[in-house]
């Protein structure tokens, strides 16, 4: 049984020794070799100094030493910190300094942008380099390594000190300051969150799962950590075009494919014909819009699809069984396994059937917290009236900042984030209800619902989107059709129709803060 995050691995060797664990192009590793391969560079980890709880990041794409570090860091009691390999060397700086993080693996040409600032992270004393094909680069105080030069050690990994309560990871996603905030996720929390999912998802040994989505996000490690509970093979992608995708999903037989809306948009226009292997897809990461959902049920009417709600505090929240597509398509579901999700007013009590309030989260997935920010981390992990009478220490959970109602039935649905919701003449508006209703038009291929600052109204709805090459819906038309759909105060009060698609974030999210500030400043000067 998995304990820790190690124990993914061990177990799926003790059970399906043979497996294909990991496909990268035309390398392959079993679970037998992987477990190998994680003794050998944690023992090589130990040999350059790793403490326990010390944190090595990983600034690489999806590849095999990618994923061997995070489970030999884990092994070797360390703490390994997965860093999007889209982030530019400011950003990445910013992440080595914040969580101290003393060794780093990246690869040599990654290292040469890194140049000018890991010599400010001050914590940095360790880089590991994969792909060296010449001389390895010298860089100040800092002790620099080939990535193979770790599999030549000879030390026996002791047994692990670690318990499952202890950090195994930080995940770093964004802040409402601007500045990204390091969620410090559990052995148990990541085991966990391993086991809920492959429980609704009902995986097995026989599962192809394809990781698109970048291993610094929850969703995307959810890929790996799903497959190595299950003894499934684990096929990683660094795609350049959404055809791409189609294309590897047929050459390895790919049964699962987990996305995020944006992609799904894109994935949705194209030929699915020649897929016949995907039992489930899955989503997460904001709203899937009803016509890319239609689209996609048309296209692969024999696949499973699942519609889920997570955040990185706790993991995965809720999913909406297949079954209740036809009746509920606008829920988020009811709670994972192992999980309790509540709705809740601001004053800790619980909200009546239909009454919106805040979805708060229960139980063994709920992280430990923000890395190094104590009033951030008090905002989010709040306690929670004890659910059992005579307890006399308080619970801790995750408040979202999630606006969410619950219906008779105990179904969940979406409403809008705390922090994106439209003020407009007194009224709080989603601007998910919005981004259905010019989804629903079926020329839009992107539409994102911003509010923007207003003399009288205190924010009106700005609108921005991207048409589909087949026809072009200009102001007018897309205000007409909100006009007839809306009370007058939903109305959209701007529109900007553009023909580049819009900002995405590291995760592959549309950027809505960037966008936010964009269009902030654009309307504070106008409103001067």
């Amino acid at each position: 049984m998995a304990h820790l995050v190690q124990d993914l691995i061990y177990c799926a060797a003790n059970q399906v020794p043979g497996n294909d664990a990991l496909i990268y192009r035309n390398q392959k590793k079993s679970y037998l070799d992987l477990t190998k391969d994680i003794e050998s560079i944690a023992g090589g980890l130990l040999d350059i100094g790793l403490s326990r709880y010390e944190r090595v990041a990983i600034y690489l794409e999806k590849r095999i030493e990618t994923v061997n570090c995070f489970f030999s860091v884990a092994l070797a009691g360390g703490v390994f910190v997965p860093i999007n390999p889209l982030l530019k060397p400011d950003q990445v700086a910013y992440i080595l300094t914040d969580c101290n993080v003393s060794i780093l693996l990246t690869s040599a040409e990654r290292l040469k942008t890194l140049a000018d600032v890991i010599p400010n992270c001050r914590d940095l004393r360790t880089v590991l380099v994969v792909d060296v094909r010449d001389r390895l680069s010298e860089l100040p105080r800092l002790n620099i390594f080939r990535w193979e030069d770790l599999y030549s050690s000879s030390r026996i990994t002791p047994p692990s000190r670690t318990i499952d309560s202890d950090m195994a990871a930080i995940l770093y996603t964004s802040g409402s300051t601007g500045k990204p905030k390091g969620v410090v996720l559990s052995h148990l929390n990541i085991v966990e969150g391993a086991k809920s999912v492959a429980q609704y998802l009902d995986n097995n040994s026989d599962d192809r799962i394809l990781s698109v989505l970048p291993l610094s996000f929850d969703y995307g490690l959810s890929q790996l950590t799903t497959a190595f509970y299950v003894g499934a093979t684990n096929v990683l992608m660094n795609y350049l075009l959404p055809r791409d995708i189609i294309r590897i999903i047929e050459s390895q037989s790919i049964t699962g494919l987990a996305a995020v809306p944006p992609l799904w948009i894109q994935l949705a226009q194209l030929n699915w014909d020649s897929v016949t292997t995907l039992r489930y897809i899955t989503n997460s990461g904001g709203a899937m819009p009803r016509t890319t959902l239609d689209l996609l049920r048309s296209a692969l009417p024999a696949t499973k699809i699942f519609l889920m709600y997570g955040l990185t505090e706790a993991f995965r929240s809720t999913y909406l069984p297949p079954e209740q597509i036809d009746k509920r398509p606008d829920s988020i579901g009811k709670a994972i396994p192992n999980a309790e999700v509540l709705v809740l007013r601001k004053d800790g009590s619980y909200c009546a059937p239909g009454e919106p309030g805040e979805l708060v989260h229960r139980g063994a997935l709920v992280a430990m917290g923000y890395w190094n920010d104590k009033e951030e981390t008090k905002k989010c992990f709040k306690p929670i009236d004890p659910r059992q009478n005579g307890l006399q220490i308080p619970e801790l959970a995750v408040w979202s900042g999630d606006t969410v109602k619950m219906d008779e039935d105990g179904y969940l649905y979406f409403i809008g984030r705390r922090d994106e919701m439209i003020k407009t003449s007194g009224y709080r508006i989603s601007p998910t209800e919005i981004e259905e209703v010019i989804y629903a038009t079926g020329d839009i291929s992107e539409a994102v619902a911003i509010g923007v600052p207003h003399p009288v109204l205190g924010q009106a709805i700005l609108v921005i989107a991207t048409p589909k090459a087949r026809r072009v819906l200009n102001e007018e038309e897309l205000s007409s059709i909100c006009k007839q759909r809306f009370p007058a105060y939903m109305v959209p009060s701007y529109f900007d129709i553009r023909k580049r698609d819009l900002p995405r974030s590291p995760n592959g999210k549309i950027d809505r803060k960037s966008l936010f500030i964009e269009m902030e400043h654009i309307f504070t000067d106008d409103n001067k």
